[in-house]
């Protein structure tokens, strides 16, 4: 099999491993420091005290989230030839099936006339050269170039942040509507489209191809395994000391943030941008500088645009308030669920940066957990948590009644059918 080229999943760091535990399941008591007391306290309750951040660095962040690669058209363009198949063989309405979005804002309003009348073909490769000319394919940029037979032509392509980690409000059709930075792309396939590359031997694309929508594997390309993970939100992470769902992110190992510890990841490791990433932890040492470093100066005002962004708010009406409020109580008590998604984000990794051992995880894959570099689990946050199924790390919950369901029967809490009921509309709610 060749080298295992990968597609990125940007941040894949705040995957929602859900999960009930004690205390006990450490090992040992909470480790504490200055902010130790968050983690113990009431959920959504506490005031992390944080500083404003930056607006001029998160506006920054926010050009380099959605268009930055990185320098990564080498290795996409170069190496992967992804240049040619989509000039070839991506129409609009392909690019669309693969979950591929598109900003409406960047649209002007004849091609917004011209795709709503038919003049313009959602058939054609060269309307989807004529969006990458727009910068309208969220995630995807391209240097497009016109022929003297008038077709148009990718001469080089890269992808960002916002391939994996945006996704649109469908407000002009499905797939095509407003940005929505840091919601995860479950629609995107990932795997598929890398699998399309013509410099790939059969072997590979299949692994690729196996995927499925909203699933990415960040560590297949070290270990060789093939184990994909559900594409994480990357919103609601600001105050979190230990990012990513094993807590590997922390300002122990990039002084810059913990947040910024997977943005260096993958931007280099996965993304292939010109950079450097090292972590003796799992034994990895990845250079794409090509005389360059064009990572590590931009990982500040990405982190600041990420830390800017909060966990979506329940749509109206999407649960019924009453049945939350008896929910509450569940989550509180009988439920045990508050004994570790506790404090203002709903996570005791608050408290001391404490993460859990392997067993604490009621997902049905146990095994991702032995390929990261602390090999334990971080709770994590649930506000927004009605946004982005499946849940858990391997997406083995389809919805929020199978993780109620999965916790009565793994930790034996014995709820009734109305008291899960009620437990669903609560994590709605949040």
């Amino acid at each position: 099999m060749k080298s295992k080229f990968m597609i990125p999943t940007l941040l894949l760091f705040a995957a929602f491993s859900l999960f009930s535990c004690s205390k006990s399941d450490f090992g040992h008591p909470p480790q504490g420091n200055g902010d130790s007391h968050l983690g113990l306290l009431p959920p959504g309750k506490g005031d992390l005290n944080l500083p404003a951040l930056d607006p001029s660095l998160v506006k920054q962040g926010q050009q380099i989230f959605r268009y930055e690669t990185f320098g990564d058209e080498t290795f996409w363009t170069d190496v992967l030839q992804m240049n040619k198949v989509i000039e070839t063989a991506v129409s609009p309405k392909t690019a669309l099936a693969v979950g591929l979005k598109v900003d409406a804002t960047a649209l002007p309003a004849a091609v917004v006339t011209g795709i709503q009348n038919g003049t313009i073909s959602l058939d054609d490769p060269q309307t989807t050269l004529a969006l990458l000319q727009l910068n309208a394919v969220v995630g995807v940029k391209g240097q497009v170039s016109q022929g003297t037979d008038g077709k148009l032509k990718l001469d080089r392509v890269g992808i960002t942040c916002a391939l994996c980690h945006s996704t649109v409000d469908n407000s002009f059709t499905k797939g095509i509507g407003k940005r929505l930075d840091a919601w995860p792309n479950r629609d995107l396939n990932p795997g598929l489209i890398i699998s399309l590359s013509p410099a790939l031997d059969a072997a590979t694309k299949a692994v690729y191809a196996s995927w499925g929508p909203g699933r990415y594997d960040p560590r297949f390309n070290h270990d060789g395994l093939n184990n994909p993970v559900v594409i994480p939100p990357a919103y609601g992470l600001y105050g979190i000391p230990k990012a990513t769902f094993t807590g590997d992110g922390d300002v122990e190992h990039e002084p810059a943030g913990p947040v910024a510890y997977w943005n260096r990841y993958v931007a280099v490791t996965q993304m292939h941008g010109h950079g450097y990433f090292a972590d003796p932890r799992i034994n990895w040492v990845v250079d794409y500088r090509q005389g360059d470093d064009l990572v590590t100066d931009k990982l500040p005002a990405l982190q600041a645009y990420e830390y800017s962004i909060s966990a979506p708010a329940a749509p109206a009406n999407s649960f019924n308030a009453a049945a939350a409020d008896r929910g509450k109580v569940i989550f509180l008590g009988k439920g045990k669920c508050a004994s570790c998604h506790a404090g203002p984000l709903y996570t005791d990794v608050l408290d001391g940066g404490q993460l859990h051992p392997q067993s604490a995880s009621v997902a049905l894959d146990k095994e991702y957990v032995n390929r990261t570099a602390t090999k334990l689990w971080r709770v994590s946050p649930l506000k927004g948590i009605w946004q982005h199924a499946p849940y858990f790390h391997d997406g083995s919950a389809a919805t929020l009644a199978d993780v109620v369901e999965r916790y009565d029967q793994v930790k034996n809490l014995k709820l009734s059918a109305s008291e899960k009921a009620d437990l669903v509309e609560y994590l709605k709610s949040l």
